[in-house]
C-alpha cells in the first residue's frame, strides 16, 4: 500500500479551516446556494469528497465526476450511501495520511471517462487535497465542513499550488 504522505500536528489546525468558499446552513440552502454558482461558472467536472455532501448533491440532480466516500460521518460507521457509478473502487487510507493506492485511484478516476465512486477503507478527508491537485483546472472540489455547511474549492492554478505546498509539508515517502 504504502503512505505517502501523513499529516503532521502542526499542520491540523491549518487544515480545519476551509480550503475554498464555505456556504454556511442547512444542505438546503448551501445546495441551493452551490446550484447557483455551478450554474454561474460552469465547471468542467465536480468531485465531492465525503458521504453526506455526496449523498446530498446526487439527491439533488448535481452532475459529479467523482464521488469519494468512506461510509462513516463525524467519525461514525453508516449504512452505504447509495450511490451510483460506473465505476467503484476500495481502496485503503489510514486516518492522518495519504495512500500511494488512494493517490492513484483518484488520479485515474478524474482521467478516465466514467463517473467513478472510490470507496475508502479508512478516512477520506485528506484526499480532497489529491482532488484538488488531479482535477482539471477551475472544477470543483467539494467537501462538507461539519455544523457549518460546505465547502467549494475552485481549483486553480493558485489553489493547486497552495495545496502542493501543503503535501510538500506533509511528505514522507517518494513515489
Amino acid at each position: 500500500m504504502g503512505t505517502a504522505y501523513v499529516l503532521p500536528l502542526a499542520l491540523r489546525r491549518k487544515l480545519k479551516k476551509p480550503l475554498g468558499t464555505l456556504i454556511r446552513g442547512s444542505f438546503e440552502e448551501t445546495v441551493k446556494k452551490f446550484k447557483q454558482i455551478v450554474d454561474e461558472e460552469k465547471p468542467p467536472i465536480i468531485i465531492s469528497v465525503g458521504d453526506t455532501v455526496s449523498k446530498n448533491l446526487v439527491e439533488n440532480r448535481i452532475s459529479l465526476k467523482l464521488m469519494i466516500i468512506d461510509n462513516r460521518v463525524m467519525r461514525k460507521d453508516i449504512a452505504p450511501v447509495p450511490l451510483n457509478a460506473e465505476v467503484e473502487k476500495h481502496v485503503k487510507n489510514p486516518s492522518g495520511t495519504i495512500t500511494f493506492e488512494a493517490l492513484k485511484a483518484i488520479k485515474e478516476s478524474l482521467e478516465a471517462d466514467q463517473r467513478t465512486k472510490i470507496v475508502i477503507d479508512g478516512e477520506e478527508d485528506l484526499l480532497a487535497l489529491c482532488a484538488i491537485l488531479y482535477a482539471p483546472e477551475n472544477s470543483f472540489v467539494v467537501y462538507g465542513q461539519p455544523h457549518e455547511g460546505m465547502v467549494v474549492v475552485k481549483a486553480t492554478k493558485q489553489k493547486k499550488e497552495e495545496v502542493a505546498r501543503i503535501l510538500k509539508a506533509m511528505e514522507v515517502a517518494k513515489g
